[in-house]
């Protein structure tokens, strides 16, 4: 049965959609790939297209523009809750996330998680060939997240993670507001406050080989003020009604 749906937003990945929906796909054969292009103009939709065709597992979604990763996960998570997957995963089309890494986030899931934060974190700092300045800003946005917030996740800026479909079902997608990683934050502190069960597992992060990055300044601004307008908007609040589960 296939119940995992893995959603790939793409934006200039020729060189990288072909070997890393292969490597996705071979993990299981309870995964299925929904990529979601923004009208790439390298080309990357079209080679979506002839992989689609000669693969029932994968999927295609076109978008007219480029306007913002969280956006581009809307799209697909409101295409998945319009099928029948369980298990809805975001991931990353550079090889930063390891598709080996897909099996484990269905195994914590299994649990009775209804959200799987992939931890670059955990035990220690899992990241390869990053420069000093970038691991620092990655590692002082995830603790700012967590002193202003007070959610205890070790990563909470992270994209690779996994929805139960009934958490999906709960949120109202429309009112999601932020876009980069102030989406990402945004979307897990909706589920912890709301009492959800939240969890994290190790991966190990290893920056792209090819293709250009879409880090921007305007995605850091974004998960600065995204932060306080959560903190806020809960009052100040440091807990969930119900503990989540480490």
């Amino acid at each position: 049965m296939r119940d995992t749906l893995v959603i790939i937003p793409t934006y200039n990945e020729i060189e990288n959609i072909e070997p890393l929906t292969k490597a996705v796909l071979a993990t299981s054969d309870s995964v299925d790939i929904l990529i979601v292009d923004d009208n790439s103009p390298d080309g990357t939709g079209d080679k979506a297209n002839q992989l689609q065709a000669a693969e029932p597992r994968f999927h295609v979604l076109h978008r007219t523009q480029k306007n913002g990763l969280g956006r581009a996960y809307i799209a697909g998570f409101r295409w998945a809750l319009e099928r029948n997957y369980e298990y809805i995963m975001e991931m990353d089309c550079d090889f930063s996330h390891d598709p080996k890494e897909i099996p484990n986030f269905r195994s914590k899931m299994e649990e009775g998680y209804h959200l799987v934060l992939g931890s670059r974190y955990i035990g220690g700092i899992r990241i390869m060939n990053w420069p000093l300045s970038r691991l620092m800003l990655s590692r002082g946005a995830g603790v700012y997240v967590q002193l202003i917030t007070g959610m205890p996740f070790t990563d909470p800026t992270g994209g690779f993670k996994c929805f139960h479909r009934a958490l999906l079902a709960s949120y109202q997608l429309e009112n999601v507001q932020a876009n980069g990683y102030g989406f990402q934050i945004e979307m897990t502190h909706n589920a912890w406050m709301r009492g959800f069960q939240v969890g994290e597992i190790p991966i190990v992060f290893e920056d792209r080989q090819v293709g250009q990055s879409k880090m921007s300044g305007n995605i850091i601004y974004e998960a600065l003020w995204v932060v306080w307008k959560l903190a806020l908007k809960n009052g100040l609040r440091r807990k969930p009604r119900h503990a989540s589960r480490d």
